[in-house]
């Protein structure tokens, strides 16, 4: 639970607030931004929830840190806001909330499809909370968990047993060690099944894979992300631990796909037409080339 002796100064006053403990996940500013705000290396309340809405947002907001990091100063009742995960995103495709700590305060989603279609798909793992596995499992459960690299495998073995699901990921991130069933090796793109492609993409990690449904969402770890401030795709040179210039090399690999959305474990989610995508991947990667970026 969140310390009000930890409260951040830059808080506004009123019920909601962040802690010191705060790690800057982004988590709380994609969920509500407006309540909550980057002061600079944290997050803080810029402005307390007026409407039921903002509240619902605030508290799933206050579920999802990965940190318990956010706090109230009375009690609410959160069985809604509990309930809301995993939340919608787009048609079938759903953030699963509930982020973890080990992982960085990393998203994940489910991919609801009827198991004629392969049955449902874990990509990333979550923090393994009562809540969100009961829904899951009203869901249907998980028939494969593809994880797109070592950072955000969080409670993946608790998800593996509870739901008796493989894990696809890339023998150079360590998949054999962390008891992955289908092990990708590489750096040819894999046909999971009719609607799934893994794409190998090093750079951030050395196995590092991007996931493509439906040639529609692609799910791209730490690969790439969306910038609000720059208002285009972007990626991460400063936690590129394996190589930039092979990082780089995988963004010009996925000028060969189309896709519609941008769905990271880390930034900004982004849909738009698939040539508007490619278009501004395009342009990132010109960027790059000109040292502009």
């Amino acid at each position: 639970m969140a310390d009000p002796d930890r409260r951040l100064p830059e808080n506004v006053s009123g019920d909601f607030f962040v802690d010191s403990s705060c790690i800057d996940c982004d988590t709380c500013r994609q969920i509500a931004p407006a309540t909550f705000r980057d002061h600079g290396g944290q997050s803080s309340v810029h402005r307390q929830p007026v409407t039921e809405q903002e509240t619902h947002l605030a508290l799933m907001a206050l579920i999802s840190c990965p940190t318990a990091s956010i706090g109230t100063g009375r009690r609410h009742d959160a069985r809604q806001a509990v309930a809301a995960f995993p939340s919608r995103i787009g048609e079938n495709v759903f953030f699963c909330g509930f982020t973890s700590e080990s992982s960085y305060g990393a998203w994940s989603y489910l991919i609801v499809r009827p198991d004629s279609e392969g049955g449902n798909v874990l990509v990333d793992s979550p923090r393994f909370a009562a809540p969100l596995v009961r829904r899951i499992r009203q869901l249907g459960g998980v028939r494969t968990m593809f994880l797109s690299h070592r950072d955000d495998v969080a409670d993946h073995a608790k998800f593996a047993r509870e739901f008796g699901c493989p894990q696809v990921m890339h023998a150079a991130d360590g998949a054999a060690r962390l008891g992955a069933e289908r092990v990708i090796e590489g750096e040819e793109e894999v046909r999971l099944d009719r609607d799934l492609l893994g794409i190998p993409t090093p750079g951030h990690t050395r196995g590092h894979m991007v996931l493509l449904y439906k040639n529609r969402f692609l799910f791209t770890g730490d690969h790439l992300a969306w910038s609000p401030e720059t208002e285009s795709l972007t990626a991460f040179r400063d936690v590129a631990w394996h190589s930039w210039t092979e990082q780089i090399r995988s963004l010009e690999k996925l000028l060969n796909y189309r896709f519609e959305w941008v769905l990271p474990g880390h930034g900004r989610i982004h849909h738009d037409g698939s040539e508007a995508m490619r278009k501004h991947l395009r342009e990132y990667l010109e960027r790059l080339a000109a040292g502009l970026d």
